[in-house]
């Protein structure tokens, strides 16, 4: 019997992540930071999941250490730290233009869990 690859949707909590993990679901993890605050994005193909809450919010954090214990703990090693608050800097008139995701997850800072 073949195990059929496991998809989530727009948000998922550690739950179901951690159940369709065990389904055969392998992301790509990727931390975004954003003026400090971090959320963490799931990447699968075409599919990107925002992890959340029971009540469909986005979970955020004031920093990695969190992050670390809550993916590490349902068998995550690593994931990509990106930026999504470093685009230009208007204060003294240089514009910038945001990165692609793919560019992000390219140029990212790779991080562990454990």
């Amino acid at each position: 019997m073949a195990i059929h690859k496991y998809e989530l949707g727009d948000h998922a909590t550690l739950k179901e992540l951690s159940q369709a993990m065990s389904n055969g679901l392998a992301p790509l993890v990727e931390v975004q930071s954003m003026d400090g605050i971090y959320t963490v994005r799931l990447h699968d193909g075409e599919s990107n999941t925002q992890l959340s809450n029971d009540q469909g919010r986005t979970l955020t954090f004031h920093g990695t250490g969190k992050i670390r214990e809550l993916l590490g703990s349902i068998g995550l090693t690593h994931g990509v730290l990106t930026w999504r608050d470093q685009c230009g800097d208007e204060m003294i008139g240089i514009e910038g233009q945001a990165q692609s995701q793919e560019e992000l997850l390219a140029n990212g800072t790779r991080i562990s869990f454990r």
